[in-house]
């Protein structure tokens, strides 16, 4: 029977979290009344994330778990996104920084017509709790530019949730090239020059002191993507069919 959700968990290191945030996820889903998959894909980890996630795929037969040996969150999550199976496919973040429960609001019956739904920490009904001042001045700041540059009116392209019906899911992957933290904002532009119906969900938002975003050096990393991104879009990189090196 195919899942009708998929949830993609990237994990670098994340042994401290990863458990915790597992549990919470198989306890949700078994509460619910549809067939669901997890997918964990260690992204290269050299602590014990691979062997925690192997013993809970042991005990859940619905959790699977990859590997991506290539770096990168992009990389991981296309990884995970194009082995998945549900006819809705969700990005999580292994800290669960949003609460898991609010995967509902992305799903029919709560949200339909739209082919992806993008967690936002800015729009009407958010909330951000413990997120340090400079870090959301950084953040809208970059934002500005997302907006200016390649993805025109969506307050938050950066928050680690996502969902992408099958459809989508397959098509913008496939395409998908970069294997950093500016992946968000290339399957966006690539998404919205495609036609496909995006929507925003605000959400609860809990900053974690484990963030492995590096601030500054990530910051002047994702603005050279933005520039590339609308590069490979004129060279033709996009376009169906054409599947990156």
């Amino acid at each position: 029977m195919q899942p009708f959700l998929s949830i993609v968990i990237p994990a670098l290191n994340e042994e401290s979290r990863l458990p915790a945030s597992l549990d919470s996820i198989l306890t949700f889903l078994h509460a619910q009344p549809f067939p669901a998959e997890i997918l964990v894909v260690d992204n290269g980890s050299h602590d014990r994330t691979h062997a925690l996630a192997r013993a809970y795929a042991d005990r859940h037969p619905e959790l699977h778990v990859l590997q991506e040996p290539r770096r990168g969150k992009g990389a991981a999550v296309r990884c995970g996104m194009l082995a998945a199976r549900g006819e809705y496919r969700f990005i999580a973040d292994a800290d669960l920084s949003m609460p898991i429960e609010q995967v509902l609001r992305f799903l029919p019956p709560q949200l339909s017509d739209v082919d992806i739904a993008i967690a936002s920490r800015e729009v009407p009904g958010a909330v951000r709790y413990g997120e340090p001042f400079h870090r959301h001045l950084i953040g809208r700041g970059f934002n500005l530019l997302v907006r200016l540059l390649a993805v025109p009116g969506f307050q938050d392209t950066q928050c680690g949730f996502k969902a992408f019906r099958e459809q989508a899911a397959t098509d913008l992957f496939q395409v998908q090239r970069l294997d950093g933290w500016t992946f968000d904002v290339e399957v966006l532009f690539v998404a919205l020059r495609r036609g496909y119906r995006i929507a925003e969900v605000p959400i609860p938002w809990t900053y974690n002191p484990g963030s492995r975003v590096r601030v500054l050096r990530d910051s002047i990393a994702m603005l050279r993507d933005l520039f590339h991104i609308r590069r490979l879009w004129r060279q033709g990189a996009y376009a169906a069919g054409v599947r990156p090196e």
